[in-house]
């Protein structure tokens, strides 16, 4: 699979339910054995997966429909293979957390298993389409 968006990520940027320019955006490193589903729409629906969040993204911004930002960390919560970055609108609860999108090729070294505690840099893609394009 490749980078592809959720659904209700693409509608809550159309609708500007997600406030990607305004929004606290984040990110959340995915284990391995997650089977993606594009109706899914809130953390809650992807089940025990998550193997760490970042902080909210910085430095964003939105040219020709692309969207980019500052790069980023997170610490793995668990010695677990990973093969995906889940970004998704923080809200303080997994159930109202909406989902954005789902990046298996965002940055190099996915798929991997990283150790407890381990600091993961988010390198965003450089090339032309950056984090993602609409």
């Amino acid at each position: 699979m490749s980078n592809i968006r959720y659904v209700a990520g693409s509608e809550g940027i159309l609708d500007q339910t997600i406030g990607m320019n305004s929004g606290d955006i984040r990110a959340m490193i995915v284990k391995s054995t997650y089977a993606f589903n594009s109706l899914h729409k809130f953390l809650s629906d992807l089940g025990a997966v998550d193997n760490g969040r970042s902080a909210a993204i910085t430095g964003k911004t939105f040219t020709n429909g692309i969207f980019d930002a500052a790069d980023s960390s997170l610490a793995a919560t668990a010695a677990a293979a990973c093969n995906a970055i889940i970004l998704f609108q923080h809200t303080g609860a997994d159930a109202t957390a909406r989902l954005i999108t789902y990046l298996d090729t965002p940055t190099t070294g996915l798929p991997f298993t990283p150790s407890v505690n381990q600091t993961i840099n988010l390198v965003w893609d450089n090339g032309a389409n950056k984090i993602f394009k609409l």
